[in-house]
């Protein structure tokens, strides 16, 4: 009886070590294991492909996580390589939330909008900037002509987001977010226009 109850206690010992264990293999866990991801850097080819990587490890992961969070601080940068991104965002089995802190501006801007409906989350103090995208071209009159074209498309992409990502119309989003100048935005008003969907407190 005695060796019965001795038997049973080290199960129970151990089962609770085991738990422990866990519990501190969970708590040790770095954020990208968690499935949260800090882009916190200009868009480039480069800080893209880190973040494409991340996305698409977690989409091959079994068992998926349920939801991934990017939380984004960049001043923008490289158009293509945010298209890149949004292009895996959308195509990813795994919902993407998004997170904005610091400043979301130009093409991460257009990264932060489209995240998961419902899950675009801003910090309240967080600066936002949206405007038209800028290029520069040289080379002879029939190679600019084709440059133009490409200027032309992009164009039409950058519209075409904004218009899946908020709702809105071609009017509306020339008038609101892409203007002739940069547009700054506080929260409530990136609320407002669709292009986030809470104010939540870092917690």
């Amino acid at each position: 009886m005695f060796f019965g109850k001795t038997m049973l206690m080290n199960k129970n010992r151990e089962h609770a070590m085991s738990e422990k264990t866990t519990k501190e293999n969970k708590n040790s866990l770095t954020p990208e294991e968690k499935g949260v991801y800090l882009f916190m850097d200009e868009v480039t080819s480069e800080s893209c492909k880190e973040l494409i990587t991340f996305i698409l490890c977690k989409s091959f992961q079994r068992p998926r996580p349920k939801c991934l969070q990017v939380i984004i601080n960049s001043p923008g940068g490289d158009l293509n390589a945010a298209f890149a991104v949004t292009d895996i965002m959308a195509g990813c089995p795994i919902p993407v939330h998004t997170v904005g802190i610091g400043q979301i501006a130009s093409a991460g801007f257009m990264m932060f909008i489209a995240g998961h409906k419902g899950q675009r989350i801003l910090t309240p103090n967080t600066s936002i900037m949206s405007h038209q995208w800028s290029w520069g071209s040289w080379g002879k009159e029939h190679e600019l002509v084709a440059q133009n074209k490409e200027h032309d498309l992009t164009s039409i992409r950058m519209v075409n987001h904004y218009k899946k990502c908020t709702g809105m119309t071609e009017k509306n989003i020339r008038k609101y977010l892409l203007p002739p100048t940069d547009v700054f935005l506080s929260a409530k008003e990136a609320v407002k226009l669709k292009c986030a969907d809470k104010i939540k407190a870092f917690k």
